[in-house]
């Protein structure tokens, strides 16, 4: 993550300092803007590629929710993840900055920790991303051709590398990859792997999913599991089938943005999926199968 480059927006100067102070120290380039409007400046500057931003809720010239609804309706900065930092917790103001397109919050006071695991996590979260696109405009568009196909997969590798490849059965790859990648990891390590929401708080929180992930896959009780997808056209649908080997999960509580998940790590993935990639999103059984559902719209429509 060394070279990874923050841009830090707050308007005091103590917490501004404090910010700048830890993401230096673990080896971040780091850019500060003391308001809306400089912040601004900077992010539409060519010379500048920012891989996450830190933007304070409220400020007194252009508020962050502002600034926030600026970068996602920016086609060259809307991938950029926004980790707004608030005081206001408030289910009321978490939804609002939800709805503009917050994926990750931080609440004053913050401690250390907090702050690196949750920038970490959401630069690691946009060079996947990134790191799947690239993958999809590299691999070959002959899946449009495609009736049906079943894949079987065990790792995170495999689930990434099947998302790239199974995208291109749909009109708009590019589209569809990010949540198809969602579902498959989902497979892999809540299903297949049985790693419960909290338990994955925790590990992102320490560092340690990588690790506990490999130590899961060699494990006696999970090492035969596999998760499947299954890609089938229909005339006016593509169906992309997600099977796991788990016991399945609450998923009614996954499918909108939810306040009450705003300062996790994670748990945005599902509803993200449905949102942004898939026009139907449908679990069935005990949450084990999953459906994803893209139309396929005839030319001029």
């Amino acid at each position: 993550m060394s070279n990874a480059h923050i841009l830090i927006v707050e308007d005091e100067p103590l917490l501004q300092e404090i910010l700048k102070e830890n993401l230096d120290e673990a080896g971040y380039q780091t850019s500060v803007a003391d308001n809306g409007e400089m912040a601004w400046g900077l992010l539409t500057a060519s010379e500048n590629t920012f891989d996450a931003v830190i933007l304070d809720r409220v400020m007194p010239d252009i508020d962050g929710i502002e600034v926030l609804r600026r970068i996602k309706a920016n086609a060259d900065l809307s991938s950029i993840p926004v980790i707004m930092q608030t005081s206001l917790t408030s289910d009321e103001d978490i939804a609002e900055g939800l709805k503009a397109g917050a994926l990750y919050y931080l609440t004053k006071p913050f401690s250390a920790e907090a702050l690196l695991a949750i920038v970490a996590h959401s630069v690691e979260d946009r060079r996947m991303s990134m790191s799947l696109q690239e993958e999809v405009k590299k691999t070959g568009a002959t899946l449009k051709l495609l009736q049906y196909a079943t894949f079987q997969f065990r790792t995170r590798e495999e689930a990434r590398a099947l998302a790239a490849l199974g995208a291109h059965a749909a009109p708009d790859p590019q589209r569809v990859v990010l949540g198809l990648s969602e579902l498959l990891l989902n497979a892999v390590e809540h299903g297949n792997l049985g790693i419960a929401y909290a338990e994955k708080s925790t590990f992102l929180l320490n560092g340690s999913l990588e690790q506990e992930i490999t130590r899961r896959l060699s494990a006696p009780e999970f090492k035969a599991r596999v998760a499947t997808l299954s890609i089938q056209r229909f005339p006016d649908c593509l169906h992309f089938t997600v099977t796991d080997e788990g016991n399945g999960f609450n998923w009614e509580q996954y499918l909108e943005m939810s306040p009450d998940r705003a300062f996790d790590m994670h748990g945005r993935g599902i509803a993200m999926a449905k949102m942004l990639s898939f026009d139907e999103l449908q679990y069935q059984s005990k949450g084990n199968v999953v459906v994803g559902k893209v139309c396929l719209r005839s030319e001029g429509t």
